[in-house]
């Protein structure tokens, strides 16, 4: 063999070894320790690598490579647990030409015969338990584990609500024990009517965290650690605060952390019900008490389930739980056993995997950015990396305690991640990977804008650049005058505003009524037609409603709702500026936080004086006679828009909610009481409402609802 040839597989070798070695610390990290080092994306790129070196260099391969195993030894600390029947894993499809190509293998397999119907289901984002039932009763739950055997964690399973301990139908008392020897066939015929106990019962599922379960746990986190004094323990993600703990020693710590689960396949029963495909096995365990998903659907052809996956992926961030893919079965049992499985995972199934939403890259930089109030927030500057369907090459990192908590540093391989339109954010760093000479980094002391001191304030996160006359202050104050719920002055824009404060035409909001216009068309890139609509646009905002005003000032603790509520009660900026705390305070909604911010901001000179150019250009400082009239008919209640309207222009359709007491919202959430939906409405809204129970009416039922307060009647 040529030296060059025996050179390449040397180097090959080298490389499958050091992949294998790599898999496996991730696996123990994932598996065992409930504490991952990198994302699943990076984790998938590092597996395919070394099947497709294995697969090209066959004399290479191992049974012991990673490639041909599940999961990761079991956690000592645990019992251990033999599963009658191995726990395996899921091949996966990155893309649909990859399901298609699985597809083409179930044909080949079956000598062109129809695999029949698919089971299409969502792949929660949590740890695969198995749970073994005698006579009816709960006697062992157990994890997967390295797929053979498993860690015993029944004392775990027991607090976790959704997992019935007694099946429906179940006898009340434990008979005799039962020989644990999993049965050759699900048993005699029988009707899927009222449950039918099995005296062996195996299923298998995923015990997973809600979102706001997840969330409420941080929280809870956080005020422990205030109440004693201590650094709290922020929690990474759901996923791993499941597995986490479902492996607590201590039950009581388990009970604590609001788990739920889905139950997602039956492995098999003794006494049951003949069953002749998955789906009926999932309701007949439905009837016996165990939580099926509701988005489970059955299909007849590929192209159906491709239409469905696309369907589940527009999902991914309407739902108060994670799912990282699309799970699509062979419905048929039968047609289940003659397709087997290989070493790692059913043949008669696959994970149609979702993009990323977590990658690793480098973070060259940290840096500050000055928001238009002045706040002082770090962001890390990245090596650009395609996460969540985009290329991200910053990240927030919120505040000086988080980049400290994170301990992230210039130089860092870091974990970023992306979920949907949430902004992207540096979830931590890969310490393996660190450089020797790292230094932590250091917030700055001074405003990267305007040079003056940073401050921050005892018991308060953020830190803030407190000189008023900031330009990036400025200049923020500025955008959120002109934007469209203040103001709405059309041609403006942030560019404009940034050029016009760097000339000097622009230092607080006044001056947009006295702009030089001469002097902006002798600048670069300003024709007389743009610099006339803008002067018309200006010239229009002079009218706008007061409670536009009231909320493009910016006051402390005033947002869209609280400046119509502050228009309704007061009919003048002069009234409101005479008004005492005590008045204030008075005003339905508003508490003392609100009617101090409001009384302290009219009573600085400063402010005061604005207000008296504003006046002095013209603007409308006096409501129309007719808002104090409107009766608050959605009081306190959240109604959302989404799309175009005959009668309404959506700001219309908005100020119509706020003027009478409601809040209007961008997005929908649980407590939204309805969205209206006009022309080409917004599909994430939509979905959600779907999603939520939300009711969803049309713009004469929102003329209606303007009117009473109600949804008309059999609104759903």
């Amino acid at each position: 063999m040529p030296q060059d040839t025996n050179s390449h597989i040397s180097e090959v070798g080298r490389r499958i070894n050091q992949l294998r070695a790599e898999i496996a610390r991730h696996n123990r990290a994932y598996h065992v320790l409930d504490n991952p080092e990198v994302p699943d994306a990076t984790y998938d790129q590092l597996k395919r690598e070394l099947a497709d070196l294995e697969v090209a260099h066959p004399e290479l391969s191992a049974d012991t490579s990673p490639t041909q195993q599940v999961g990761a030894p079991r956690n000592e600390a645990f019992a251990s647990v033999t599963h009658t029947s191995a726990m395996l894993s899921l091949h996966n499809a990155f893309d649909i030409n990859e399901l298609r190509a699985w597809h083409e293998r179930l044909l080949r397999r079956l000598d062109g015969r129809s695999p029949g119907s698919f089971a299409v289901e969502l792949k929660l984002d949590g740890l695969a338990i198995s749970l073994l039932y005698e006579d009816g009763l709960l006697v062992q739950g157990a994890t997967r584990g390295d797929g053979k055997v498993g860690e015993d964690v029944t004392h775990n399973v027991c607090t976790i609500s959704d997992i019935p301990t007694q099946l429906v139908g179940a006898p009340k008392q434990l008979g005799p024990p039962t020989q644990l020897v999993p049965p050759t066939q699900l048993g005699p015929p029988t009707q899927l009517g009222p449950p039918q106990v099995p005296k062996l019962l195996e299923v298998r599922g995923e015990v997973y965290m809600k979102l706001s379960s997840f969330e409420a746990f941080n929280e809870l986190q956080q005020k422990r650690a205030e109440a004693d004094g201590t650094k709290a323990k922020r929690f990474v993600n759901p996923r791993n605060t499941a597995a986490g703990s479902l492996r607590q020693i201590s039950a009581d710590v388990t009970a604590g952390r609001d788990l739920s689960f889905y139950c997602y396949q039956l492995s098999f029963a003794t006494g049951g019900p003949q069953l002749d495909d998955h789906t009926s096995a999932l309701k007949w365990l439905k009837t016996l008490g165990f939580p099926v998903n509701d988005h489970n659907r059955v299909f007849a052809s590929l192209p159906e389930v491709e239409t469905r996956v696309k369907e589940l992926a527009e999902m991914r961030h309407t739902l108060d739980y994670d799912f990282d893919g699309i799970v699509v079965k062979v419905n048929d049992l039968q047609i289940q056993s003659e397709l087997g499985a290989d070493a790692k995972a059913p043949r008669w199934a696959i994970a149609y995997k979702l993009p990323p939403e977590e990658a690793t890259t480098t973070l060259t930089d940290i840096s500050v950015s000055i928001g238009p109030s002045g706040q002082a927030t770090p962001f890390a500057q990245l090596e650009p990396v395609f996460v969540g369907g985009v290329t991200v090459g910053t990240a927030t990192l919120h505040n000086e305690d988080q980049v400290r908590s994170k301990d992230v540093r210039p130089g860092d391989t870091v974990i970023v991640r992306r979920a949907g339109d949430v902004i992207p954010e540096v979830v931590g760093p890969v310490l393996a990977d660190r450089p020797a000479n790292s230094s932590p980094w250091v917030f700055p002391r001074n405003c990267p804008v305007c040079g003056e001191p940073l401050a921050r304030h005892e018991g308060v996160a953020a830190t803030h650049c407190v000189n008023f006359d900031c330009p990036r202050q400025i200049r923020g104050r500025i955008e959120h005058f002109a934007g469209r719920n203040a103001m709405d002055i059309e041609f403006l824009g942030e560019k404009n505003v940034d050029r016009f404060v760097t000339a000097g035409l622009l230092n607080d909001v006044s001056d947009l009524y006295r702009l030089d216009f001469d002097k902006i068309l002798e600048m670069p890139g300003y024709l007389e037609k743009s610099v006339n609509n803008l002067r018309e646009a200006i010239e229009q905002s002079k009218s706008r409603p007061l409670a536009n005003l009231i909320f493009g000032l910016r006051i402390p603790e005033i947002g869209q709702v609280n400046a119509a509520v502050l228009a309704a009660a007061f009919p003048s900026i002069r009234q409101i500026m005479k008004a005492s705390v005590e008045a204030l305070t008075a005003i339905e909604g508003f508490g003392s936080v609100t009617a101090v911010a409001v009384h302290s901001w009219f009573a600085t000179t400063r402010n005061r004086e604005l207000i008296d150019r504003l006046e002095a250009s013209g603007l409308t400082l006096e409501a129309e006679q007719s808002a104090t009239t409107v009766p608050r008919t959605l009081a306190n209640a959240s109604v959302v828009v989404s799309g175009t309207f005959d009668g309404f222009t959506r700001e219309a359709a908005k100020q119509a909610i706020l003027s009478r007491g409601g809040k209007s919202p961008g997005s929908v959430s649980k407590s939204t009481l309805a969205l209206v939906v006009g022309a080409s409405p917004g599909a994430a809204k939509v979905t959600k409402a779907e999603a939520f129970g939300v009711p969803m009416i049309d713009e004469n039922a929102f003329v209606d609802l303007l009117a009473s307060g109600e949804l008309p009647k059999g609104s759903r």
